[in-house]
């Protein structure tokens, strides 16, 4: 089965799983929007596949949401596909990942930022290559964090760091990734397909339904809050797409210079 810019195969009773746009740091666009949720139920369907490796073709894990789409959608030429477009959450891509009773492994390859880092968090375990580097990138751009990260990042490092992280945009490096728990571990970048297809096996070796009730109990209280929070955040990026700040933010990306903020 294709997916679009996603890359999917097997090997035994791990699925590998690959953001497959290199020349656009994988960003996420609206193909790759739709493709991921329907990815991961593919592979739930699957009762071959035991555990799951999520990671990035490239330099980059994933530079986060398609600055293109953001431009088309401030000049009002975005396309929008019927009703459902106009009543999908914001960051509903993050929903497909709840279906998912089996494990999930982000092995972060490179870059990783904005909704990108959502995804790393959203997986059950991250291995980050030493080369990696993340930034909760969205205020730059005049918007929110979204896709549950405004939930799950202070869950994960706790709520200062999460808003030290959110407010200044600065990128971090592996190492300090690792430091304050964003990553579960850090390995060498040669080493990260290995140590990760390594642990995926090893967790395909135990008990499946074992495996699928333990990730499902444990992260019900999470799953259950989701929804509410894109609701949320749903509701503050739109506003603040309307801002002259988000606009200028975009701008300035496309053009490679810094944004003046007015706070309009």
């Amino acid at each position: 089965m294709d997916f679009k810019d996603l890359s999917l195969k097997k090997e035994g009773h791990v699925a590998i799983l690959t953001l497959n746009r290199p020349d656009k740091l994988n960003a996420i666009g609206y193909d790759m929007a739709l493709s991921l949720p329907a990815a991961i139920e593919a592979i739930e369907k699957d009762d071959e596949v035991r555990s799951i490796i999520l990671t990035g073709a490239g330099r980059a894990f994933c530079a986060g949401g398609d600055v293109g789409d953001q431009k088309q959608k401030i000049q009002g030429d975005f396309p929008l596909h019927g009703r459902q477009e106009r009543l999908r959450l914001t960051g509903d891509v993050i929903l497909g990942f709840e279906k998912s009773s089996k494990p999930i492994i982000a092995a972060i390859n490179g870059v990783t930022a904005g909704v990108g880092l959502t995804l790393t968090l959203i997986c059950d375990i991250r291995i980050a290559a030493d080369t990696a580097r993340f930034s909760a990138i969205w205020v730059k751009r005049g918007l929110i964090p979204d896709g549950g990260a405004t939930y799950l990042l202070p869950k994960i490092i706790g709520m200062d760091k999460a808003l030290e992280l959110s407010y200044t945009t600065e990128f971090i490096d592996a190492a300090e990734a690792e430091r304050i728990k964003l990553v579960t571990k850090v390995v060498p970048a040669g080493e990260l397909m290995t140590q990760a297809k390594e642990l995926a096996h090893k967790i395909a070796e135990m008990p499946p339904i074992t495996i699928g009730l333990t990730k499902n109990i444990m992260w019900e209280e999470i799953r259950s809050n989701m929804r509410k929070v894109l609701i949320a955040e749903s509701y503050a990026q739109n506003l603040c797409r309307t801002t002259e700040d988000h606009q200028e933010s975009v701008k300035a990306f496309l053009e490679k210079r810094e944004p003046q903020y007015k706070g309009k």
